[in-house]
Formats: C-alpha cells, sequence, structure tokens
C-alpha cells in the first residue's frame, strides 16, 4: 500500500487517525473450541513513521530476570506505558479504537524492541498481563517482519504468522492459557521490530 496516498492523521471511509477501523482485512484462524487468533493485515497506515518515532523517542530499558538460578539479560528492549495519558498520540488513538471493537477496555502499553535477528521471545503465555481465562489481547508489528509462533501448552507443533509492518496480530479467548507464543531468533541479518502490545487492566485480574 501506498502510505503517501492518505495523510496520516486524515479521514476516509476506511481510515480515521491512521487506522483502519472497519477492520475489512481481518481475518481469524480458530485455534481450538475456545481460543483463535485474528490477523489483520495493514490495520495501521503511516506504520514507517510510528515506528521511526517510536525507536527514536520510546523509554527503552534493558530488563534482567533470573534463569536457572542465573541473572541474564532479556534478549530485546522494553517500553512500558501504565498510564495511557504519557503514550504517542496514535497509540491513544489505536487503545479507543480496539476498545469499541473488541470491547475491551485498553489502559496500558508494554512495547518490546527486537534489535536484530539475535533478540527474541521464548514461548510464553501473557500472564502479566492477562490473568483472565479469557481474553483479547492486540499486538500490533512495526518495521522488519519476525516470525510470529503459537503452539498448544500442551505441546505440539506450531502454527506461523509473519505479520508485516502495519498489521495486527490479536489473540483471543483462552489463548493465553491453553496456547504459548514467541518470536524466535531468526538465522540472517534483520532489522529492528517492534511490538506494540495493548493491555487492559480489567483482564489483569483472574478468573
Amino acid at each position: 500500500m501506498d502510505e503517501g496516498a492518505l495523510p496520516l492523521f486524515g479521514s476516509s471511509d476506511r481510515h480515521v487517525s491512521g487506522v483502519d477501523e472497519t477492520f475489512g482485512t481481518a481475518h481469524r484462524v480458530q485455534l481450538d473450541a475456545h481460543s483463535w487468533v485474528e490477523h489483520v493485515p495493514g490495520w495501521l497506515l503511516g506504520a514507517d513513521e510510528l515506528f521511526r518515532d517510536l525507536l527514536a523517542g520510546a523509554d527503552w530499558q534493558q530488563r534482567w530476570r533470573r534463569m536457572y538460578g542465573t541473572r541474564v539479560e532479556e534478549p530485546r528492549l522494553t517500553a512500558e506505558h501504565r498510564d495511557l495519558g504519557d503514550a504517542h498520540e496514535m497509540l491513544r488513538d489505536m487503545a479507543r479504537t480496539l476498545t469499541a471493537h473488541y470491547g475491551v477496555t485498553y489502559d496500558r502499553l508494554w512495547i518490546n524492541l527486537y534489535r536484530t535477528h539475535r533478540d527474541s521471545t521464548g514461548w510464553h503465555g501473557d500472564g502479566a498481563s492477562a490473568r483472565r481465562r479469557e481474553c483479547v489481547v492486540p499486538v500490533l508489528s512495526l518495521g522488519t517482519p519476525r516470525r510470529f509462533l503459537v503452539r498448544p501448552t500442551t505441546g505440539g507443533p506450531s502454527r506461523t504468522f509473519r505479520p508485516l509492518a502495519g498489521d495486527l496480530i490479536v489473540m483471543g479467548g483462552r489463548c493465553q492459557v491453553d496456547w504459548r507464543h514467541s518470536v524466535p531468533k531468526e538465522v540472517g541479518p534483520s532489522g529492528p521490530r517492534i511490538s506494540v502490545n495493548f493491555a487492559a487492566s480489567s483482564q489483569f485480574r483472574p478468573d
């Protein structure tokens, strides 16, 4: 899509404030009877501009965690907004659009920066930000495409998605409990990628 064809914050029948409020390209994949992943290609118009703004202006932090008794760096950088009021204007607008569409009030953001092909996220469920058994968790991709994998918590073959810049991946139902997802390392060199995870305080509380 030619990003110069429409102004970033202009309006049309499909795009308002840079996003497709109709979710017209959405394709839902039913993982099982209780879980699904929705891929919305080209949801954001002007993805490159937002990518540059976040890459340069987000409060990136190096986080650490304990693994097997050893303190190790997480293989990515992270920025967090516990209050949407201090987030980028486009991200606040997206949260409002997602809230209206999915019926979940998204009021926080968790942003990851994968600097090179060596950065990754291992298999996990979003237990820190989605503790309810059934949740809806949208993730916006910016920058270089990377594989996004999902597989059953009990093990088995994985499904592969490869969202492009401006694409939305939404995990719904019991996807955070019965399934795990990851962004694996790449074999060859890869440019930076940012994922914007929209979180809802209402989903922090367990059922």
